[in-house]
């Protein structure tokens, strides 16, 4: 499907911080139905499946995979490199796409997905608040195992550890 299937009548901003806006867009959809929604605009953000040799992952704090925000005139290949450096205190090789995903339809933001591989550890270099962050080494197995039993909530991390699982298998 390609344009959007409704008219944006009007947009007011309710609240905005740094690289974050809440507003309501008043739409029109073809049949001339009117409605309000509310937007939620937020910055992109780059998701990684590391994954070495002996097929473990990493994930981090309340079991995630590593992940950051994409800044401004970054490329999300780019914030990947550096998040798994900043996080997870690896660097890699060879990566692959693993696509991209979104949160909710009222939601700017884009997930871009990937895996890591040909893992090498390097110092971490986290962001202040990530200084006790907690790395937990797993297989991967076990991993895919805890995001399809709910262990593992974040919508995101879930959605790639089975992405990756197509590259795995």
């Amino acid at each position: 499907m390609t344009g959007s299937p409704f008219k944006v009548l009007d947009s007011r901003e309710l609240c905005h911080h740094l690289r974050y806006e809440l507003r309501t867009d008043e739409v029109e959809w073809p049949d001339g139905t009117r409605g309000t929604y509310a937007v939620f605009r937020q910055p992109e953000a780059a998701l990684i499946v590391p994954l070495s040799e002996r097929e473990t992952t990493f994930l981090v704090q309340q079991w995630e995979v590593p992940a950051g925000t994409v800044e401004v005139g970054e490329e999300p290949l780019e914030t990947a490199r550096r998040e798994l450096v900043e996080e997870a205190g690896l660097a890699a090789t060879r990566w692959e796409e693993l696509g991209t995903a979104r949160a909710t339809a009222v939601s700017t933001t884009r997930f871009h997905l990937y895996l890591a591989r040909g893992l090498t550890e390097v110092p971490r270099r986290p962001e202040v608040y990530e200084q006790d962050m907690v790395v937990r080494e797993l297989p991967f197995e076990e991993a895919l195992a805890l995001a399809a039993d709910g262990t593992i909530q974040h919508a995101a991390s879930v959605t790639a550890l089975f992405r990756a699982e197509r590259f795995v298998r």
